[in-house]
């Protein structure tokens, strides 16, 4: 088991997606007007692909199209002081194939926030990493 400088347990990148899928929420991390924000979104992770509904005039959709972005996901037990932290760093974009927006729409994946929620942004996890904290 590798550990970092600071003791925690390094993951491995399929470690880092299995603990993804289990997550309901994340943060993604974008550009809006030259400087970073951060939003929390659920999401769905497909494959390697992070996908996330949203609505199309929507901050984040406008931001992360055809952008480097991060997405984090983590899980914290203060109690016994455990947990997981993962980041993702990729590209974003839309999802604007008839065929792919049908098969995203077909994933469990249900807005939380109202309103149409019919946009599809799509973030390939090409870097990942993750750290476990045990007790």
């Amino acid at each position: 088991m590798q550990r970092d400088s600071s003791g925690l347990q390094v993951l491995g990148r399929q470690e880092c997606l299995d603990l993804l899928s289990t997550a309901p929420i994340g943060r993604i991390v974008f550009t809006d007007r030259a400087l970073p924000a951060v939003q929390p979104v659920n999401f769905h992770l497909d494959g390697h692909f992070i996908v996330i509904r949203t609505s199309i005039g929507s901050k984040l959709a406008a931001a992360t199209r055809h952008a480097v972005v991060a997405f984090e996901a983590d899980e914290f037990d203060p109690e016994s002081r455990t947990g997981w932290s993962v980041t993702a760093v990729g590209r974003s974009r839309a999802a604007t194939d008839p065929a792919e927006i049908d098969r995203l729409a077909a994933l469990p994946l249900a807005a939380w926030a109202p309103g149409d929620r019919g946009h599809y942004v799509v973030v390939e996890a090409e870097q990942v990493s993750g750290r476990r904290l045990t007790g």
